[in-house]
């Protein structure tokens, strides 16, 4: 069939917001040979419950690889929209042979800080509760499987004004920090439509996971309860606690609601890692430090 597509791509927007500008996103990067499915989620019920979003993206991907059985799936998601794909994809392993490629745009599937402040407890706050989950394991068992690329925005403070590039961050996916363009432009930037047009350029594989002494202490410090990524706003009034192997320091501050937060820092000062937890896993985060110091 002369319109048959030569892919399926799925585009899906985030919070608060309705589909017009990620097909509009998804038609730039498209043209006429794709199959562009952007499910509209509804300005208003993304602040409430996960699952009725999950159900009506899992729909328009059933009807979709029902009409075209043969085309390979590509996937380009913002935000809470992404963390929504990797929660669908975690569900659906089967479609994982069909999926050529995996584009999260802003996506903090490592837990959204903002999120984890409005509920702090998970005690149910509507969206907040799902958007604070960290969601890392479940994202790089997929990145290891399908190619998969994190696009992240910077603005001030390590973050695109909105999500931390930290909590973007997986194991085995590729990574593309723009300057300058903030959390809402990564729906449209032209620097988002040229990164990805480069990604699908040429055939990509999931990458080896970093093994670094910096990175290796990053992941244990993920693992504390609690942790969540955050920027690195208050990382010059952090007090150094320890310095480690290769230079590596770790440096704490406390802001007045009790919140602590973990800096890591390479052996040039840099800070390469920010997070916190509340005052209920503080203890943890003390006994984490405590373990690092005696190695």
């Amino acid at each position: 069939m002369a319109d048959y597509p030569t892919h399926i791509l799925f585009s899906q927007h985030g919070l608060t917001d309705t589909n017009q500008t990620m097909r509009a996103l998804a038609q730039r990067l498209a043209g006429s040979q794709m199959h562009v499915v952007a499910p509209d989620l509804g300005y208003v019920r993304t602040l409430w419950h996960i699952q009725p979003l999950l159900n009506t993206i899992e729909q328009a991907a059933h009807d979709a690889f029902c009409r075209y059985p043969e085309p390979p799936v590509r996937i380009v998601a913002t935000s809470l929209g992404g963390v929504l794909w990797v929660e669908l994809l975690s569900q659906h392993p089967e479609w994982w042979p069909r999926i050529e490629s995996l584009v999260l745009l802003g996506a903090p599937i490592g837990g959204s800080d903002f999120a984890r402040m409005v509920d702090p407890f998970g005690w149910g706050i509507g969206i907040a509760k799902h958007l604070g989950q960290n969601r890392r394991d479940l994202a790089e068992a997929i990145a290891a499987k399908i190619p998969t690329l994190v696009v992240a925005g910077h603005t001030t403070g390590g973050r695109d004004g909105t999500v931390p590039i930290e909590a973007t961050k997986l194991n085995h996916a590729h990574f593309v920090c723009l300057e300058g363009v903030t959390h809402p432009q990564l729906r449209h930037h032209p620097k988002v439509v040229q990164t990805i047009q480069d990604f699908w350029t040429q055939p990509r594989s999931p990458l080896p996971p970093v093994t670094s002494r910096i990175m290796q202490l990053i992941d244990q410090f993920r693992r504390v309860p609690g942790m969540t990524d955050t920027s690195t706003r208050y990382f010059a009034q952090a007090t150094p606690v320890c310095t480690v192997a290769d230079g590596i320091t770790l440096r704490t501050w406390r802001n007045p609601m009790g919140v602590d937060y973990l800096f890591i820092a390479n052996a040039q000062g840099q800070c390469t890692y920010a997070g916190f937890v509340g005052w209920m896993h503080a203890a943890e985060l003390r006994q984490a430090i405590q373990r690092v110091q005696v190695f």
